[in-house]
């Protein structure tokens, strides 16, 4: 299943691409480890210095978008309504 995160820093998510293996955290815990990224929806339109980060970058975080089961899924969704995502590169 892919399930779309919203991570807190939107620069990160310029680091990352396709096929990826990350860990999502939620403060210090770890909420999911080792996922797959399947894709980093990028801005459409005229170049300019935001074009190379995430739709939905700005103070709300960027879009990821990640390859988990169901059980993680909902993990992740529980997570982000009370604490700011992150993720480390694995």
């Amino acid at each position: 299943m892919r399930a779309p995160v919203r991570i807190a820093d939107a620069a990160v998510a310029g680091l990352l691409h396709p096929g990826d293996r990350v860990d999502v955290l939620a403060g210090s815990r770890v909420v999911a480890a080792g996922v797959r990224v399947v894709s980093v929806p990028e801005t459409a339109g005229a170049p300019t210095a935001s074009a190379t980060l995430p739709e939905g970058a700005g103070p709300g975080g960027a879009l990821v978008v990640l390859a988990v089961s169901r059980h993680t899924a909902a993990s992740l969704a529980g997570a982000a309504m009370s604490s700011a995502l992150a993720v480390a590169l694995c």
